[in-house]
Parts: C-alpha cells; sequence; structure tokens
C-alpha cells in the first residue's frame, strides 16, 4: 500500500444519520427522554439497595453494579450522539474516540461477567439453598463483582491498546453514531488481522464462555425447579430467575441484533440499520 502523502488522522467524523436530517431531531427527543428514564430508574434503584439493609444480599449487590454499569454505558454515548444530531460538529477528536470505545468496551465485557456471576447466584439459591449463606457470603460475592470489573477494564485496555497502534491516514468518516471498534478499525491503512483475532478471542472468554455458564446453570435450575412438590414453590423459584432471564434475552439480543445481520447496501437499508442501532443501544441500558 502506498503510504506517502498520506497525513495522520487527528479526528474522526461520526457519520450517524447525516444522510437523513429530519430524522436527527426526532431520534434526538426519543433518545434524551430514553436517557433521562435510565438515569432516574438506575439512580433510584442504586439508592434504594444501598439504604434499605433488607436489600444488603448478593442478587441485589449485582443489580446495583449492572445498573450503575448501565448508567456509565449511557453516559458514555448518548451525549455524544445527542452532541451528532443537535449541532454542526459532527467530529471527534482520535483521544476522545478511543476513550469512548474503552468505555463501551470495558462496560460491555464487565456485564458478561456479571450476568455469568448472577447465574451462579441463583444456582446456589435453588440447587443449593442451604450452603447458600456460606458459598455467597459478602467475602465472596464483592470480591467477585469486583473481578468482572478488573477483567473488563483488562480486555478493554488490551482492545483499545492495539487499536490506537495502528496507523489512521486518508479517510476518517466513522459510519456510525458512536466511535464503534469494528467501524473505526476498517479505516486503519494497516493489517488488522492482530485485532480481528484478540477481538474474537476476547469474544469467546467474555461472550461465550458466560453464555455457555449462564445455560449449564439454569438448565440444573429448571431441573431442580420441576422437582419441587408445591406449585407455590415453583411459582416462587421461577419468579427469583426471571428478571435475570429477561436481562440475559435483552442483553444477547441486542448483540445479535448489532452485529449478527448483514448490513445493507442501499438508503432505505442505512436507515433500517440505523434506527437498529439506537433501539439496540437504548434495549440495552433499560
Amino acid at each position: 500500500m502506498e503510504v506517502s502523502n498520506q497525513s495522520s488522522v487527528t479526528e474522526f467524523v461520526l457519520l450517524g444519520l447525516s444522510a437523513h436530517p429530519k430524522l436527527e431531531k426526532t431520534f434526538s427527543v426519543l433518545i434524551l427522554l430514553t436517557y433521562l428514564v435510565i438515569l432516574l430508574g438506575n439512580g433510584v434503584l442504586i439508592l434504594v439497595t444501598v439504604s434499605d439493609s433488607c436489600l444488603h444480599t448478593p442478587m441485589y449487590f449485582f443489580i446495583g453494579n449492572l445498573s450503575f454499569l448501565d448508567i456509565c454505558y449511557t453516559t458514555s454515548s448518548v451525549p455524544l450522539v445527542l452532541d451528532g444530531f443537535l449541532t454542526p460538529r459532527k467530529t471527534i477528536s482520535f483521544s476522545g474516540c478511543a476513550v469512548q470505545m474503552f468505555l463501551s468496551f470495558a462496560i460491555g465485557a464487565t456485564e458478561c461477567v456479571l450476568l455469568g456471576m448472577m447465574a451462579f447466584d441463583h444456582y446456589v439459591a435453588i440447587c443449593n439453598p442451604l450452603r447458600y449463606p456460606v458459598v455467597m457470603s459478602k467475602a465472596a460475592y464483592v470480591p467477585m463483582a469486583a473481578s468482572s470489573w478488573v477483567a473488563g477494564g483488562a480486555n478493554s485496555l488490551v482492545q483499545i491498546s492495539l487499536a490506537v497502534q495502528l496507523p489512521f491516514c486518508g479517510d476518517n468518516v466513522v459510519n456510525h453514531f458512536i466511535c464503534e471498534i469494528l467501524a473505526v478499525l476498517k479505516l486503519a491503512c494497516a493489517d488488522i488481522s492482530i485485532n480481528v483475532i484478540s477481538m474474537g478471542v476476547a469474544n469467546v472468554i467474555f461472550l461465550g464462555v458466560p453464555v455457555l455458564f449462564i445455560f449449564v446453570s439454569y438448565i440444573f435450575i429448571l431441573t431442580t425447579i420441576l422437582k419441587i412438590p408445591s406449585a407455590e414453590g415453583r411459582k416462587k423459584a421461577f419468579s427469583t430467575c426471571s428478571a435475570h432471564v429477561t436481562v440475559v434475552i435483552i442483553f444477547y439480543g441486542t448483540i445479535l441484533s448489532m452485529y449478527g445481520k448483514p448490513k445493507s447496501k442501499d438508503s432505505l437499508g442505512d436507515v433500517k440499520t440505523a434506527v437498529r442501532s439506537l433501539v439496540a443501544q437504548k434495549c440495552l441500558t433499560q
């Protein structure tokens, strides 16, 4: 590849819905309202779980962590999206883009690990209730949550470190609303094989392993619930797991909706992809 006469990129242009300006104001209102609801709902949930001593349990501790992650994720992306929709400036600095990618990657990986840990919490509570106070003591579940944050941050640091070392020259238009790492990597004027392999390994560890762990855990949970003689006991056990199952379905369904479908090349297809990406981001944080 001829690299002479190419200048280093110092900022990126976020394309977003530039081709459909009439949709920008409509989406900005919807996203702002959703953002405020997310901040209020998760903020109240965190406040209640912290202030009420009856809720100082592993389950609500993990839920509080997920709520905080939701606030962090939306705060790291929604203001950037709104700024692109409501102002003529569509650019973000290289360093700002790197920070935004780091936060998104770290939060996503942390949430994956936390969802797996919540499945383990439910497994112990339903399948081994007598051992639950010992297995899921505060000395156990606090380090579990902390390790998920450390693992997510370490993974993100590796991925973003590899990304920012790439040379970016020439085209600096990111076909997304935020600095989404795959969209940014497409602009690199160098081989990204190492990045792709590294992200593939990370996906196996932070997506595949937790999904497998959750699946196996719920096989044991379902088997145990079906052995409960009373209908009321089965109903209570199912209700205990319903919130976690819902979050898992929304979280992984969002990822599939964003990355599992081929992108259309026509204008209408671009709009549908834009709508799907925005809806996915909002579903992820609810």
